[in-house]
């Protein structure tokens, strides 16, 4: 069983639109922002692999805007990856992949995936649990190329502590889903990033009280 099929439906609002894509609010809303921080932080050129790609939105207008970097998009969600197949159709990008198969809080995903100069991870941290993002984090930086960076984007707390109301909610939401997942805590991220040998160059403050931080390979 992937993770999204033990979600609460307010972890992903996602709407069917004719042809196949999947359309969400939130990732629409989000990806101005998430790809203004993406182009200022990607190699002119080379191979670029996006975790939990989701509806496909993201990796779209990225693929878009940036021509020379080979996109690879991946999912768990056979929905997912439909979605982000027809995105892929309607925007016919050479640069964009086939969306694949992967699960990457299980070991040894990096062995298939691996090389990469620039690594997309969009919101899933929160969805997925303490041990699972160990083993994600491990597997990352296995599979980025030497000096390659890795943006990792999502609710976080600060320093222990939920700072708004809408996270509380949503926290408490996703914890009475699974008490094993919920928001983590910034500083135990740049921690574990740290002990696997990615570099912490900077953590912005996004939209809607979310952190990207920006990682680098030794």
């Amino acid at each position: 069983m992937n993770y999204r099929q033990t979600l609460p439906s307010t972890a992903s609002v996602a709407h069917q639109e004719i042809d196949g894509r999947l359309n969400a609010p939130a990732a629409e809303k989000n990806a101005g922002s998430i790809v203004e921080l993406t182009i200022s932080n990607t190699p002119h050129s080379g191979k670029a692999l996006e975790i939990a790609s989701g509806t496909g939105q993201h990796i779209v207008q990225l693929a878009t805007v940036l021509p020379n970097l080979i996109w690879q998009p991946s999912d768990v969600d056979k929905n997912r990856i439909k979605s982000i197949k027809a995105w892929s159709q309607h925007k016919n990008l050479m640069n964009l992949k086939v969306p694949c198969f992967l699960d990457a809080t299980e070991a040894g995903w990096s062995e298939n995936y691996s090389n990469f100069d620039f690594l997309l991870l969009v919101n899933l941290l929160h969805l997925i649990s303490d041990d699972e993002t160990r083993i994600l984090i491990k597997e990352i930086s296995k599979s980025l190329a030497p000096n390659g960076r890795a943006l990792v984007y999502g609710p976080f707390m600060r320093d222990g502590a939920l700072t708004s109301a809408g996270d509380k909610e949503f926290h408490q939401s996703l914890i009475n889903a699974d008490a094993d997942i919920g928001y983590k805590n910034d500083t135990d991220i740049l921690r574990i990033f740290d002990e696997f040998g990615l570099i912490n160059l900077s953590v912005e403050s996004m939209p809607a009280n979310n952190l990207a931080f920006i990682f680098e390979k030794l």
